[in-house]
């Protein structure tokens, strides 16, 4: 029998059991759907982190107070309260003559506050930084202006708002933000009211950053959010500009060793403080998504291989079924090769199949959850790579082959004789 023909009885024979051929196939798509949905979840994931990183500023280093390995993450993610960094600390860093390659330098506190005007509340997040903030972070100013040093230093009650802030507070009502008083309150603030705070700008909106709506927050001097609405005497971190990326290990060596002599630290093992540039945080984001895509693919080639399952227990049923059918194939001339070789021919159109149908449903869901990420305001790229297609198809082959084989050889072998008494 030649090999189209072959072709022709395995289409035949599989489309004669529909139902169990359907059940076969579709273990099979699933992982292969599987594998991917996953590589192409990973790499979506992966370029949102790199674009939700880079979208505060390029160049940028921050500190932070508490030591932490290079490769973990900060003491403040886990709830911890350092106190070790200071306004003073700030100061000492924008030496140019210690820190040279710093273009700028900011420190900042912040936290969550009510935020009224008129009858009008709203839950937003704060910034209490200073006036050099836009120096480091792209803040475009819609209306008005962002405050000054003067302002700044003296601790003058002024406020810019972002977007979603202002639109949420003055929108119905037709008023134009700049020049009104608005009142800022946090839970533990004791004073009844809040603190009043003069509307100078408006921020232009911005999106989602860092994992952060950047459009849901206010922006008002450090001491006012640092004494008035936390209380505190320290700073949450300290955000310096190098002037390059060519410049950001030195940059970060020379603010260490301000740092460690402010601090009368003699040994870099006993720094009460971290610094971080965004290559940091992209390698530690994305050795977390690898992790976590190795994980899920993982969970998707055990679909696969109990698809392959599926395959070897229909083959073996298969060959069950077809015994008199074998023995007179074999009988009438049909050699060992040709009826091994139509067994494998089916499990391997099965699988080739069953890959095909994945490849399809795997590129449409992941583009489906793409055009969602981007209705919810991220940067999604929507990358479906040839090596996922080649890696699935060829695991779905391979794996149909691997499974067919036993039951082919056991088909090939079958005495005729007893093959046609078997009832």
């Amino acid at each position: 029998m030649n090999f189209f023909s072959t072709i022709k009885l395995v289409f035949r024979t599989l489309l004669a059991r529909k139902g169990r051929s359907f059940l076969t196939i579709l273990g099979i798509v699933i992982g292969v759907a599987g594998v991917i949905i996953i590589i192409a979840l990973g790499a979506g994931a992966q370029s949102l982190v790199l674009g939700q990183i880079t979208k505060i500023g390029s160049n940028l280093l921050s500190v932070m107070p508490g030591k932490s390995n290079e490769k973990g993450p900060p003491s403040q993610i886990f709830g911890i309260v350092v106190t070790t960094l200071t306004r003073e600390d700030a100061e000492a860093l924008r030496d140019t003559g210690r820190v040279p390659h710093a273009l700028g330098v900011v420190a900042w506190v912040r936290g969550t506050a009510t935020v009224t005007w008129q009858n009008k509340n709203i839950d937003t997040n704060f910034s209490g930084t200073e006036y050099t903030y836009t120096q480091g972070v792209n803040v475009p100013i819609e209306k008005g202006r962002f405050y000054d040093q003067q302002e700044e230093r003296g601790n003058a009650n002024v406020v810019v708002l972002g977007s979603s802030v202002a639109e949420d507070l003055f929108s119905q009502s037709g008023v134009d933000p700049l020049g009104q008083i608005v009142k800022v309150k946090t839970a533990s603030q004791k004073e009844p009211g809040g603190i009043p705070l003069r509307v100078i700008g408006v921020a232009a909106p911005r999106g989602t950053a860092a994992f952060q709506n950047q459009d849901d927050q206010i922006f008002m001097p450090l001491g006012i959010g640092q004494k008035q609405l936390l209380g505190i005497n320290y700073v949450q971190a300290i955000g310096i500009k190098a002037d390059s990326a060519d410049n950001l290990e030195q940059t970060r060596s020379d603010i260490k060793a301000v740092l460690m002599e402010r601090h009368h630290i003699k040994k870099e093992v006993d720094a009460d403080f971290t610094v971080r540039n965004l290559a940091d945080a992209v390698a530690v984001l994305s050795t977390i998504t690898n992790a976590l895509r190795l994980f899920l693919t993982s969970m998707a080639a055990i679909a696969l291989i109990v698809g392959g399952i599926g395959i070897l227990n229909i083959m073996m049923v298969t060959v069950a079924e077809r015994t008199r059918e074998i023995g007179l194939r074999k009988a009438v001339g049909a050699s060992n090769a040709a009826v091994r070789n139509q067994f494998l021919l089916e499990a391997g159109t099965l699988t080739l199949l069953g890959g095909l149908v994945g490849i399809v449903m795997g590129v449409i869901v992941s583009y489906l959850i793409s055009l969602l990420m981007h209705y919810l305001g991220y940067d999604w790229a929507f990358v479906i790579s040839l090596t996922s297609v080649i890696l699935a198809v060829g695991v779905s082959i391979l794996t149909g082959v691997i499974f067919g084989l036993y039951p082919a050889f056991k088909a090939a072998k079958l005495n005729p004789i007893e093959a046609l008494r078997y009832e």
